[in-house]
């Protein structure tokens, strides 16, 4: 108990960041979530679909290479456009990552089960120095 009394701001801190571990385990974050060099391996070994969520005049400043674009607003109406790739692995990606962890969580609940977000999103892809098209999605 003479610990914790002084070491106060230490104990607050360790209760802090594991409150946040948690928080994002229970958020679904933990595991749903592909660096870029594990992304790129998906697409090379696995024919992994890219579905970038972000507004399509996002999308056309650049985006990967066979992306398709489906903002999450859109995931009603091109139903049929996500029933095709219901059998590959799909990485979701859009700019920073937060919007993709949204629609990794939408997919799911319809039913995808190899889904993963993009950790760090476009951002990171870019940073990484993949390449980026400008040319129109994948069919």
């Amino acid at each position: 108990m003479e610990f914790i009394q002084q070491n106060i701001m230490l104990v607050i801190l360790a209760v802090a960041s594991g409150s946040m571990l948690l928080a994002t385990h229970f958020m679904g974050a933990a595991g749903s979530q592909v660096t870029t060099t594990e992304a790129t391996t998906m697409i090379n070994r696995e024919d992994a679909q890219i579905l970038d969520v972000r507004d399509v005049s996002e999308f056309s400043t650049g985006h990967l290479l066979g992306a398709m674009n489906i903002p999450v607003a859109k995931f009603a109406d091109r139903a049929a456009d996500l029933a095709k790739m219901k059998d590959k692995p799909i990485i979701v990606c859009c700019e920073t990552g937060i919007r993709s962890g949204k629609a990794v969580k939408e997919l799911k609940k319809l039913g995808f089960e190899r889904v993963f977000g993009l950790d760090g999103g476009m951002a990171a892809w870019a940073k990484a120095g993949l390449p980026v098209t400008k040319k129109g999605e994948r069919k």
